[in-house]
């Protein structure tokens, strides 16, 4: 059964989504293993879903939030290469959009709470991101990338995590750049499909059947280390690595030492997936009980179906909110909380009252 979900709320079953708001596309999402053959993303986590709490912000790191907020919210122009000396251009709305509260405490953390390297390497990713060029990352370019299903976001794990499946068998392409703006396209798509309070996907690579060849270079293996540590900090959740042949497993001893520790901690090989995925929502050839069948004719429309419009409905909320810097994720998710203009505006208030 659907319903119509209304924008900009972010979807609250998945099923039914809106073009417009006035052009509604019923994609009949699935829920869970029940739904029979899957071959589209699922609509959302289990209601069992129990995302991790972030910590309470200790009165230092408060000060140093608000200083870094106060330097990003000065930016009037970015680098459009991470060049020295390279020219730069004006700060855009989508650049602004990305710097929120969240977004910021990511990199105060991956930085140790280091007020000056956060700021540095916050900069140093909008600059990635133009020099990359992500709005050249469509579906249509992207696309052939995914024809046999290599990467799958599918189901979510017991933390509410979106699960990205990687499974290098299904390697059909010759190693190029795209391939690894295939992983970036991917993730960006994970990041739409978070819910509130969840901010880290779960990788799950299913080296099962893979042979010589198909897996990534050095070199991939390199740059996706880099993009993922420096542009994506405190993004993974989980990487749940299953099925390595003994080539894999020489793989990963010569790549261990360009891994981030924190990134290395969140490494786990041949778990059962049971114990993190729900199994009504884990692909049955992993040890799940999803029948899932790669159809790119209808999960690849699904998915980016879906990722754009929950995309639309948080920048429509953005927009709302008065396009602020610093503003609250879980506000632009969707979930029944005030924007920060307004939560400002309350705090004046009973300031206000109370004097």
């Amino acid at each position: 059964m659907s319903t119509q979900e209304t924008v900009p709320a972010a979807p609250s079953n998945g099923e039914t989504i809106l073009q417009s708001a006035s052009e509604p596309i019923d994609l009949q999402l699935p829920t869970s293993a029940a739904d029979g053959l899957i071959q589209k993303p699922f609509a959302r986590p289990l209601d069992t879903a129990n995302p991790t709490a972030p910590a309470q912000l200790t009165s230092d790191q408060k000060s140093k939030y608000e200083a870094v907020l106060k330097t990003v919210s000065s930016w009037t122009t970015v680098p459009t290469k991470a060049e020295k000396g390279a020219p730069t251009a004006p700060i855009t709305e989508d650049e602004r959009m990305w710097l929120t509260r969240e977004c910021l405490l990511r990199y105060l953390r991956a930085t140790k709470w280091n007020v000056a390297e956060a700021e540095t390497r916050l900069l140093s990713t909008l600059t990635w991101r133009r020099e990359y060029d992500l709005k050249k990352l469509t579906p249509e370019y992207i696309s052939i990338e995914n024809e046999t299903g290599k990467q799958v976001l599918l189901g979510y794990d017991i933390h509410g995590r979106p699960c990205l499946y990687l499974l290098p068998s299904n390697q059909n392409t010759e190693k190029s750049d795209r391939q690894l703006e295939h992983l970036v396209f991917m993730l960006e798509r994970a990041i739409d499909l978070m819910g509130p309070d969840q901010e880290t996907v779960a990788l799950l690579v299913n080296f099962n059947e893979t042979k010589s060849g198909q897996n990534a270079s050095m070199g991939q293996a390199k740059q996706t280390l880099g993009f993922l540590q420096n542009h994506y900090p405190e993004r993974l959740g989980r990487a749940l690595v299953i099925n390595v042949p003994f080539m894999i497993w020489g793989f990963f001893k010569l790549i261990t030492p360009f891994i981030d520790p924190n990134t290395r901690e969140k490494l786990m090989f041949n778990e059962d997936l049971r114990q993190h995925v729900p199994p009504s929502q884990l692909m049955k050839s992993v040890g799940g009980d999803v029948e899932f069948r790669y159809d790119h004719a209808t999960y690849w429309p699904a998915l980016n179906t879906l990722a754009e419009q929950r995309r639309e409905a948080y920048r429509q909320r953005w927009v709302q909110g008065g396009k602020q810097i610093g503003e609250l994720e879980n506000y632009l998710k969707g979930e029944n909380t005030p924007s920060l203009s307004a939560a400002m505006a309350e705090v004046e208030a009973k300031a206000n009252a109370s004097e």
